[in-house]
């Protein structure tokens, strides 16, 4: 089989406080997070938005330790794999790639290479398929193939999305009948699913899959569940002006506590990993939401870390993959379906979803970072941009 290798794929985030700014200007310089119709407008808008947004961003990762604990479980997480992959019979090196933070994709795939690996399995920690989260990491993975012949000689296989896995479904199940039985009445808790959003464009106009798979997930774990609990989805983390996916979960929260819910289990459903979505959003914003509400009982599920049912459901992913037909970068995503993935280039050099959602925030951003120069106020204020 030659020398086998995984690719974990991830956001990644700062570790310490000095990180936060760098890292917001990464995640800002990305085309896919907002789109210039000037290119060379790119870094110097990032650079205003994580300059105005840095302080605000530390304070939230002050409230957490300091940093963000993404790759110390990541690391956790690859080490795990890599055991009970060779429990299983298979020597594989585990790699980390970071979209913005370190380690990057672009260090772990020099490492893959440097270690003469010949077949590789490309696995993201996002269970569900999103443009904007794994679609991402594989049109950068992409590139780097097409820029390094020497890549080319490395068999490798995707796997774009996994959270129908059993042993995933099951392990959520646990986590969350753990939780409820720890509970007077467990069986009259309302279990809430918070999901990361995404504007409502990338759905409606570009395809995502994303809703729908996320909407199917949570309805597997209730099954798998078992329980007679009433359960809700959500999604968290939206920001600029744009509409998101609904509802959100500050909305939702509030809506059953007027509807007479006082106790709520509250799971992570599109993390497997504890980060700032959870150990801040969810633990500290989210809770003081709900109990002004007046819900009485927040109680959270934890993200699945290196959850043993997890982790061999991984391993089983990996070792299935290596023996099935290889799922190819340009397989990921049917052009007619999801319009970002491949590239399709308009007259301005943007495609198309850009120039839905991202074309019109940019055009405002330019507008706004020329009169933010000048004046010192201006529009980014009102998009809490600053």
């Amino acid at each position: 089989m030659g020398r086998v290798g995984v690719l974990l794929l991830n956001l990644g985030g700062p570790e310490q406080i000095e990180d936060v700014r760098p890292f917001l200007f990464n995640l800002f310089s990305d085309p896919e997070i907002i789109r210039l119709p000037f290119p060379w407008l790119q870094k110097p808008l990032a650079w205003l938005i994580s300059s105005s947004r840095a302080k605000q961003s530390q304070d939230n990762y002050q409230q957490i330790g300091g940093g963000s604990p993404l790759r110390r479980i990541t690391e956790e997480q690859a080490q795990a794999l890599q055991a009970s992959l060779r429990h299983k019979g298979h020597d594989a090196n585990v790699y980390i790639g970071m979209r913005y933070w370190y380690p990057f994709t672009e260090e772990a795939v020099a490492r893959i290479k440097r270690d003469s690996i010949e077949q590789l399995v490309i696995l993201p920690l996002y269970p569900q398929f999103s443009i904007s989260t794994s679609g991402s990491s594989f049109r950068l993975l992409e590139r780097l193939w097409l820029e390094d012949p020497g890549l080319q000689r490395i068999s490798y296989t995707l796997i774009p999305t996994w959270y129908s896995r059993p042993g995933y479904v099951r392990a959520m199940a646990e986590l969350i009948a753990r939780e409820l039985d720890r509970l007077p009445d467990p069986d009259a808790t309302h279990v809430f699913f918070s999901a990361h959003g995404v504007p409502s464009s990338y759905v409606e106009e570009a395809g995502d899959p994303y809703q729908k798979e996320i909407e199917h997930c949570t309805q597997l774990i209730m099954k798998a569940l078992n329980r007679p609990n009433d359960y809700t989805l959500a999604y968290q983390s939206r920001v600029g002006p744009m509409e998101w996916l609904q509802p959100y979960t500050e909305d939702a929260i509030a809506t059953l506590a007027d509807q007479g819910v006082k106790d709520l289990v509250v799971v992570p459903i599109s993390f497997v990993s504890e980060h700032i979505e959870t150990l801040q959003e969810i633990d500290i914003e989210y809770r003081e939401i709900a109990e002004e509400a007046g819900i009485e009982g927040f109680h959270r599920v934890p993200a699945l870390n290196t959850h043993g049912g997890f982790i061999d459901d991984m391993a089983d992913m990996v070792v299935e993959a290596l023996k099935a037909p290889r799922c190819l970068f340009s397989d990921v995503v049917q052009p007619e379906k999801v319009k970002l993935y491949p590239q399709e280039r308009s007259a301005w050099g943007l495609t198309p979803f850009a120039e839905v959602w991202n074309g019109r925030l940019a055009m405002v951003g330019f507008l706004a970072l020329l009169l933010e120069l000048v004046s010192g106020q201006g529009p980014l204020h009102f998009v809490g941009l600053l």
